[in-house]
């Protein structure tokens, strides 16, 4: 009886346990940590943080010869999520810079967010950097304009603009604004440098972020 009782007890619990909702993004994180159990993550990297541009960008080694690149990008993720795996992200590494892509995904999600309301979070995440990481290279890469949201182009523009009058006041910080490069002749975003989803960047999209990203570079 003593036998069947735990048994049941321990079901219970398995199954109560098993219904548990991971946190989103949580898959990710313990990949990540997986990674680097397997594999030390190398000192005096360049660690990109960010969405899924960053995570799509695979062979991003490929594009900067020479440099030691960490890619810690999960697609879909926001700044709130930078700075809720915050610790996560930055305690196992002693980068040499930190490069971010990330803010697209928060006003994405949510049409009514205000700019203001992702910069504060940008801010948030740039201070717990700061406090683990004083003097290391903080940049930050301008939000693209994706075709498939236009309707959020206004705030992204208010966005960029912010976080750069922000950077530009820090030290050792910069803003790369990939915006330009991704335009025409006159001035119109290039839809061919996106892929068919008309948000996430072809390989020339990529050589391009990198002509631009290359100055910057440690």
């Amino acid at each position: 009886m003593k036998n069947i009782f735990s048994f049941i007890l321990i079901f219970t619990f398995g199954f109560f346990f098993s219904q548990i909702k991971k946190p989103i993004f949580w898959d990710d994180i313990q990949n990540f940590k997986k990674i680097d159990q397997q594999t030390a993550p190398p000192e005096n990297a360049i660690l990109l943080l960010g969405s899924s541009s960053f995570t799509k960008w695979q062979d991003v080694s490929d594009y900067f010869p020479g440099k030691t690149i960490i890619n810690r990008g999960f697609g879909g993720s926001r700044l709130k999520d930078l700075n809720d795996y915050a610790d996560d992200l930055l305690k196992p590494y002693h980068p040499k810079q930190i490069i971010i892509y990330c803010g697209e995904n928060d006003l994405a999600d949510n049409v009514n967010l205000k700019p203001e309301t992702v910069v504060a979070r940008y801010k948030e995440f740039y201070a717990k950097i700061r406090e683990r990481f004083p003097t290391v290279q903080v940049d930050y890469i301008s939000i693209k304009f994706s075709p498939s949201r236009e309707h959020l182009w206004q705030k992204i523009k208010e966005v960029n603009s912010k976080i750069s009058k922000f950077m530009k006041k820090e030290k050792n910080a910069d803003y790369i604004d990939i915006t330009q490069v991704m335009n025409d002749s006159n001035g119109n975003i290039r839809k061919d440098l996106f892929l068919d989803d008309m948000l996430h960047i072809t390989p020339e999209g990529y050589r391009l972020w990198s002509s631009v990203m290359n100055p910057y570079m440690k």
